[in-house]
This record gives C-alpha cells, sequence and structure tokens, in this order.
C-alpha cells in the first residue's frame, strides 16, 4: 500500500498528486466558471446565490465580458494552468471549447487545463474536448451512481474516456452518511482503471446550509464552515484504502489558506501600486480620501503636501482619491475630507476587509 503524503491543513494523498492539484496548491490555477447553469441539483452545491443557476462567466473573482479578460486574469495570477468549472462547463460546452482554445493558445501547451463535470459525456463531446487540448477531465458523479458505478451509465462513460489521451479522475464530496457508498465507489472506480479519486471536504455555503443542516450535519467546529464528520470520513478512507489509483484528499482550511492566499499573493505582487502595503495574507492596505470630486481633491492634495505622483492617484471604479497609508495618516489632521485606511483584496471584485477611520 503507498505511503499517505501529508499537505497543509490536514490534507493528503496516497500515489500522485493529480497536477491540476499541484498547481492549485501553488496558487497558480485561474478558476474559469464558464457557467453556473447544471442540469444536476445536487443538494450540497456550495456554488453562490450570484452563480447557482445562471448563465454567467467568471475567470476568479473576474466577470468575464470578453474573453481577453480570461488571459489578463491568468497574467495578473502568473497562472500555469486554469481549471474549467461550473455549474457545469458542458452546459456551455462551446464557450468551453473556446476558452480551453484560448488559453493553449496564447500560454502555450504546456499550461494545463482540466475540468470538472457531471455530465455523462457523449463520445463526440470527448473529441472535442480532446482536440481543444484539455488535459485532465474529473467526472463529479452523483450518489445515485456510488453503489455500481461500473454497471451505470457513468462506468461505461469512463471507461470510453480512459481511451482518449486526457487524464482521467473523479471527484466528490465526504459526505459524512455515505461512508458504505463511498468506499463501493471507490472500489468500483479502482476496477475501471480511474486514474485519480479527489475528495473534498463538505462545508457549509449560503446556499446550502438548509439542505444540509435538514440531514442533520452540523459545522464542526466554530471558526470553520466545514461538516462534521467529513474530515475523519476522508482520513479513514485515506488510511485503510488500499487502490491502483491515486486518492488525494482536500480539506476546507487547505482551499481557503492555502490556495486562496498564494493566489492572491501572486495577483497581489502584480497589481499593488507603490503606495500599497501587501500584508502576509496577500491583501492590500490603502489610504483612501473620500470625495465628490477626486480629480480636484489629489491635485490640491500634491500641491498643498508635496505628495510624490507615484504615491497618489485616483481610484475610478470606486471613485476617490487613494494615497500610501504612511502619508494619509501624517496629513488626516490638517485635511477636511473624510479618510480611512482600508484593507482590501487585490482580486477583480475588491473585497474591502477593514477600515478605520482616520477623519
Amino acid at each position: 500500500m503507498a505511503q499517505i503524503k501529508r499537505l497543509e491543513k490536514g490534507s493528503g494523498y496516497r500515489g500522485t498528486l493529480p497536477k491540476g492539484c499541484a498547481q492549485c496548491r501553488e496558487g497558480r490555477k485561474l478558476v474559469l466558471l464558464v457557467t453556473g447553469l447544471c442540469t444536476h441539483k445536487c443538494y450540497y452545491c456550495p456554488l453562490s446565490s450570484k452563480k447557482r443557476g445562471k448563465d454567467v462567466f467568471f475567470a476568479d473573482e473576474m466577470s468575464v465580458r470578453k474573453y481577453e479578460d480570461i488571459l489578463k486574469e491568468a497574467r495578473l495570477i502568473d497562472a500555469t494552468g486554469t481549471g474549467v468549472t461550473g455549474g457545469d462547463p458542458l452546459a456551455a460546452l462551446n464557450r468551453t471549447i473556446r476558452s480551453i482554445m484560448l488559453v493553449k493558445r496564447e500560454f502555450g501547451s504546456g499550461h494545463h487545463v482540466h475540468l470538472y463535470t457531471a455530465e455523462p459525456c457523449t463520445s463526440r463531446q470527448l473529441a472535442k474536448l480532446e482536440s481543444a487540448g484539455l488535459d485532465e477531465l474529473r467526472f463529479h458523479l452523483p450518489t445515485s451512481s456510488w453503489n455500481d458505478v461500473s454497471s451505470s451509465k457513468y462506468g461505461t462513460v469512463l471507461r470510453n474516456a480512459l481511451n482518449t489521451g486526457i487524464d482521467i479522475g473523479a471527484e466528490v464530496p465526504v459526505l459524512p452518511d455515505r461512508g458504505k457508498g463511498l468506499r463501493k465507489l471507490i472500489s468500483g472506480l479502482d476496477e475501471i482503471g480511474l486514474g485519480f479519486l479527489n475528495l473534498n471536504e463538505l462545508e457549509f455555503s449560503e446556499t446550502n446550509w438548509r439542505a444540509l443542516k435538514r440531514r442533520g450535519f452540523v459545522v464542526k467546529d466554530d471558526i470553520s464552515a466545514a461538516v462534521k464528520g467529513s474530515e475523519e470520513l476522508a482520513q479513514e478512507i485515506l488510511r485503510d484504502s488500499n487502490t491502483n489509483m491515486s486518492i488525494h484528499y482536500c480539506s476546507s482550511s487547505f482551499k481557503d489558506a492555502v490556495q486562496l492566499r498564494r493566489r492572491i499573493m501572486h495577483r497581489a505582487g502584480n497589481v499593488a501600486r507603490k503606495g500599497d502595503i501587501i500584508t502576509d495574507d496577500g491583501t492590500l492596505i490603502k489610504g483612501v480620501v473620500e470625495c465628490a470630486q477626486p480629480a480636484k481633491v489629489m491635485k490640491l492634495l500634491k500641491a498643498r503636501f508635496g505628495i510624490p505622483g507615484d504615491l497618489i492617484y485616483i481610484d475610478r471604479e470606486k471613485k476617490r482619491v487613494e494615497l500610501a497609508p504612511w502619508v494619509l495618516e501624517e496629513i488626516a489632521p490638517e485635511i477636511r475630507y473624510e479618510s480611512f485606511i482600508v484593507e482590501e483584496y487585490p482580486t477583480a471584485d475588491r473585497l474591502e476587509v477593514e477600515r478605520k477611520r482616520l477623519r
């Protein structure tokens, strides 16, 4: 039996870590949500309300209005690969194919692309994905197939997929009340000859918490959204399973504290201005002056206090003046405008974490 290799935050794997997962661990995998549409209605789906069931298009937190936005976001996080997700990408197959071809053409064949789907792909769809350059295909297998996946329609699909040049695996959440079914699934996938299985810790979200609560699930502690019992079952399976395929368990905290943190660190290094402070978590600390006429106020502040041009600028998106926080802390008592020290993410949505009023 292969030895368990331990990763950060309780994650680990037996065998070989899928390449897509290795890039996520480095924070270098662009998350490309090509649509929020999906024909399956999995009760545990964690997708946010602004995406779930809607035909939206996102590259990480950036809303994609034109395909070049995908390339922009990929460069900002120093991406070495792209993870295509949804909803279900096959619900927008043409968009998916075009996106894969775009990143392959722009970044080369070495830019690794993996894709998630819950659909029983047809041979024609598989051929299109392979032709576009897809490297890795992960099937999200519905729970109805777990007890006998080999004889289900997904068994046929998986065997067909294994005849392509695409690396084939599966990815499912660890449902604490479905341990027996999950073990049967693992046995069936190993029999089929799948390359790997990813196990994700089940977690509460804004859209699934009612369904999870109805089934008796609770959070495992006061600081986590993860479901109690999910990690324990995953660790048991990782410890006890003796398979030819690789098995990888990814914890909820790994996604936030490792994957996301590293990705935003890459982005922070590319979007931070000279006057911004990058924190250890990858967030940006800025000085902010709220005013009705940013251009006029910036001109006045530069003239009155001799602020260098590379330490003060207009944020046109938020219609405010931004400047180095240490400069604003010094001049705030002498100006009449509302002033703050703001901490925000360097992501496209620029989610604000905290603000401290100076004046």
